[in-house]
């Protein structure tokens, strides 16, 4: 959601900030624009198409300069149009003198808008984002560093800010508070950007800010200080990222090849564990899961689907009761909390606002357990957990998730086996065949992806419906909503999931021979029951679409379309069907021709409540 890239060099860094947001695509966007520092005056293109089309604009008005920044929008306050997109000016009498850009959203932007307006400001769009740039040049006296810092105070709610000035050339000043931020070192120029990503191949020495923080980034220093206005140091990583994997290779598109980089992923999750104990997730593990007797999980969207897989997995072998909530619900409610409770968010970026609001929330509320599965090693996820454990996913640039859900699902169970482990629940021939079947998961999911030329002539028939059933029941039912998820989010077809013994207490009435009933059934102890809930499908005229064990003796015929999966997997069963349901989804929204990777009014990173 949104990015940011600003630079200050020796040289043009138009090319910097237009790779820099082809880099930030992934996050999902609806305009873009670049302003730059040109020869005293500031220059700025935008658009409501892609970068490609915006890197055109560019060329043709021959745009170019030492200073600038760089955006992204998804659109919040006011509609995806030009005048809306960033980067916002302003300077009263004359030639603008302030460009900024901003990610988040300002609460008080309509009481700041009133004061500005009674200065004398007029404004050219309907965004919170154009309220701050008017109120930086309205404390502007000569110091862009200062003015920021004057201006952050004034505002509430979430931001990462990006702005420059007229009159302070090779000066890019920035402030983050609830959105990331982060600064790249390099000889000469440095830079700021929203994601490290958008600097791979410019530099790998990456510093990342604080909430509170405000920077002054200079071509030969970098400037740091904290909410309090105190002088800070942060420290350098060094983050490898490799611009391969942003390329396509012989995949159509990035969710496809993300999709087939599940067996390395999850291979690289497991990172060759060869015992399962506590201290996987951090040191003093031991002594927190000893003390915890619940398991509370926060986290959003497919997160949260992975969050109640596990509750399943954790229930059944570790014996502690779990509960799952929605983030962006779970501050919003009276709950009743217990400081024996291990909080644990899911995230791919580590960045998700709801995740983090409930999080400090739960820690407001004497839960100060807390242990995070996460894919960014450096995110404020991990910083403000006590524990965690990272994925290893690698950059997944897909809007819909893929192979950040399955690499979630092995990090979860290896949580499962270590609580069981330091409650006593577990017994060396359980671990040792659990821990066999993971490090077996890489080959088994290899062997689900070689269903994809079955898939493919379901999905064909599947791009003419506009509805879709997903049936699941017990730890089988979160991956049906997955499945539904990952379907309407890319196809735009309208999808519900449901535990299938369900269908008889409404849902059964939406079934015809127009509606799918897309059904996963795994060989377990609620097949019958699940065999009877087909029946209920077919007698009504409904298709159905299983995914079925080898040997669960479902056969195809009449109204039933089978496609059989190589092994049953027990306990690990729910990471192997979803596989299948990624492939259904793909396949369907390629034969519709939807924009796969950039689905409408989606966002990669949900960094704004």
């Amino acid at each position: 959601m949104c990015g940011i890239v600003g630079a200050v060099g020796q040289h043009d860094i138009t090319p910097i900030l237009l790779e820099g947001l082809k880099r930030l695509e992934y996050r999902g966007y609806d305009s873009c624009g670049v302003a730059v520092h040109a020869e005293g005056e500031l220059r700025r293109a935008r658009s409501t198409q892609r970068v490609a089309e915006l890197v055109e604009q560019v060329k043709a008005e021959t745009i170019g300069g030492y200073t600038g920044v760089a955006h992204t929008r998804w659109a919040t306050h006011g509609a995806p149009a030009t005048h809306n997109a960033h980067p916002h000016f302003s300077g009263k009498g004359g030639a603008p003198r302030i460009a900024l850009v901003h990610n988040g959203i300002i609460e008080n932007h309509d009481e700041l808008r009133a004061e500005l307006t009674e200065a004398g400001y007029a404004f050219e769009s309907q965004t919170d984002t154009e309220v701050i740039a008017h109120l930086v040049d309205h404390l502007y006296n000569g110091d862009l560093f200062e003015a920021l810092q004057q201006a952050v105070r004034r505002l509430q709610g979430a931001y990462a800010i990006a702005v420059f000035c007229r009159d302070e050339p090779h000066r890019v000043v920035g402030a983050r508070q609830g959105s990331p931020l982060v600064v790249g070192l390099g000889d000469g120029e440095n830079f700021l950007a929203s994601d490290a990503l958008a600097l791979a191949g410019t530099t790998d020495q990456i510093i990342y800010l604080e909430d509170g923080d405000v920077v002054d980034v200079q071509l030969s220093r970098v400037w740091i200080v904290d909410g309090e206005g105190k002088p800070t140091e942060r420290e350098v990583h060094t983050v490898h990222l490799h611009t391969a994997a942003a390329d396509l290779g012989p995949y159509l598109h990035y969710m496809q090849k993300e999709i087939f980089e599940q067996p390395r992923a999850v291979a690289d999750t497991l990172q060759d564990i060869d015992t399962i104990t506590p201290e996987l997730f951090g040191d003093g593990a031991y002594k927190v899961f000893k003390d915890i007797d619940r398991v509370l999980i926060l986290a959003c969207g497919t997160s949260y689907y992975a969050g109640l897989t596990a509750r399943y997995w954790i229930e059944s072998v570790a014996k502690l009761p779990v509960d799952v909530e929605i983030a962006s619900e779970y501050r919003y409610r009276v709950s009743v909390p217990n400081p024996r409770t291990l909080v644990v968010t899911i995230s791919q970026s580590g960045e998700t606002a709801d995740t983090l609001a409930a999080l400090k929330h739960a820690r407001s509320l004497g839960m100060e357990h807390t242990l995070t599965i996460c894919n960014v090693a450096t995110s404020a996820m991990v910083r403000e957990c006590k524990l965690h454990y990272i994925t290893r996913a690698g950059v997944e640039i897909g809007v819909a998730s893929t192979k950040a859900f399955t690499t979630q699902l092995t990090a979860l169970c290896l949580l499962t086996l270590a609580l069981a482990q330091v409650k006593g629940q577990s017994t060396d021939d359980m671990e040792e065949k659990l821990l066999r079947d993971l490090r077996h998961l890489p080959v088994a999911i290899g062997a689900v992806l070689a269903l994809e030329p079955q898939i493919i002539s379901w999905a064909d028939r599947f791009a003419s419906k506009e509805h879709a059933l997903f049936l699941g029941r017990g730890m089988h039912y979160p991956i049906a909503l997955e499945g539904a998820l990952k379907l309407k989010e890319i196809s735009y077809i309208h999808a519900e999931a449901y535990p299938a013994g369900e269908l008889k207490h409404g849902p059964l009435a939406l079934v015809t021979d127009a509606m799918p009933v897309v059904t996963i059934a795994p060989n377990d102890e609620l097949l019958e029951k699940l065999k009877s809930n087909m029946q209920e499908v077919r007698a009504r005229g409904g298709e159905l679409y299983v995914f079925a064990d080898s040997d669960t003796r479902i056969a195809s015929g009449d109204g039933m379309h089978v496609i059989r999966m190589p092994e049953n997997y027990g306990k690990l069963s729910p990471i192997l069907h979803t596989i299948p349901l990624q492939l259904l989804a793909y396949h369907t929204a390629v034969a519709r021709g939807t924009d796969v990777d950039k689905p409408r009014n989606l966002a990669k990173s949900v960094t704004v409540e």
